[in-house]
């Protein structure tokens, strides 16, 4: 067996880098293949790994977790470039481009997708959130045509596709016209540990980015003086500065033992945002904390009412101050969190993963 790993970029840490994190850590010898990467933003999960990158990496301003983005149109350029590896199997982790990557005949690929490419599929919400060079943006409308259809060309290569949630499974099924397998992300539950105190704390932990809502939750929290602790970087953490009440504590980028910390440490974790998916709940689950998540997306396979958080139904302040009040009047039963989060364990990715890539 000769395993080779891709994923689209390691520039910024997210959930999808997690879930490659634990991928690297089962198959440590497997290269990885990817566009570029970031050495300063890049884990100590990492250190040891065999990446390759392509010809991107040398481009001005490619490990700029903003400045990336402006090379869009090449990625897909990047990766046909990678000369096919001498491998008999493939994980390729993609929400863009890495799907793109040539293979050998006989490679058996298995792709798992975070999202279908976001800016050709859900192209409103991405570009008008997340690419602010006005250029860029009307030129990829301009072209969103051909590029889908060589999106579905490249998703329809691959032997399997793997979903990250229903939520996703349905969107392949919708713009790729393909089946797939649903396996949620890993989650390193074994990392947490239940902790029944609280220091009256809210609590979010995410990449300060247009779609993920923070802003709401800076509104509700500004408003009612409850206390929230922000944890993450990102480009619209100037804006939500500005809009922030003296209850409100922007932490930036924090190690993955602080933000254990804060997990434990708070009373509730928000999800404001219509994820793929979303790990940080499980995360906060695995501490035995509940969950006000917006009731869309992934959070509704993670997260649920009454026994592990609850959710608002509308992507606005006055819905989620609504959703406080109702878990501040409810008890949680810590150890019923923890247990629910179980199922989510990296232990049960990586044996649902090697069944499909070995079959």
């Amino acid at each position: 067996m000769n395993l080779v790993l891709a994923h689209d970029y390691l520039i910024q840490m997210g959930g999808a880098e997690r879930v490659v994190a634990t991928m690297h850590r089962r198959f440590p010898s497997a290269p990885i293949y990817t566009s570029a990467v970031s050495r300063k933003t890049l884990w100590a999960d990492f250190a040891d790994a065999d990446i390759r990158t392509t010809w991107l990496q040398g481009m001005p301003g490619i490990e700029h977790h903003t400045h990336f983005k402006k090379y869009l149109p090449l990625y897909p350029l990047a990766f046909r470039s990678i000369t096919p590896p001498d491998a008999t199997h493939a994980w390729i982790s993609s929400s863009t481009f890495a799907k793109y990557m040539r293979f050998s005949p006989g490679t058996r690929t298995v792709c798992y997708i975070h999202n279908p490419t976001r800016f050709l599929w859900q192209t409103d919400e991405y570009l008008d959130h997340e690419v602010r060079h006005s250029l860029l943006n009307r030129l990829v409308r301009a072209f969103l045509p051909p590029l889908r259809r060589l999106d579905q060309t490249a998703a329809r290569r691959m032997d399997v596709l793997v979903a990250n949630s229903r939520n996703v499974q349905e969107r392949i099924r919708q713009f790729y016209g393909r089946e797939s397998e649903v396996i949620p992300p890993p989650v390193q539950t074994d990392r947490f540990s239940v902790c029944p105190e609280n220091d009256d704390s809210y609590l979010i932990v995410s990449r300060l980015l247009g779609y993920k809502n923070i802003d709401i939750a800076v509104r509700a929290f500004t408003q009612s003086g409850r206390r929230l602790i922000i944890l993450g970087e990102g480009p619209y953490r100037a804006d939500l500065e500005k809009m922030a009440g003296p209850s409100i504590e922007f932490l930036g980028r924090r190690s993955d033992d602080e933000v254990r910390d804060h997990f434990q440490r708070c009373r509730a974790f928000l999800f404001p945002g219509h994820e793929d998916f979303g790990i940080t709940p499980v995360e906060a689950m695995a501490c035995g904390k509940p969950v006000i998540a917006l009731k869309k997306g992934g959070a509704l396979e993670t997260v649920v009412e009454g026994l592990s958080g609850v959710f608002f139904d509308e992507a606005k302040p006055e819905s989620l101050a609504r959703a406080v009040e109702r878990l501040e009047s409810t008890s949680w039963n810590a150890e019923a969190i923890r247990a629910h989060a179980e199922q989510f364990s990296e232990a049960a990715f990586l044996r649902r993963m090697e069944r499909v890539l070995f079959p």
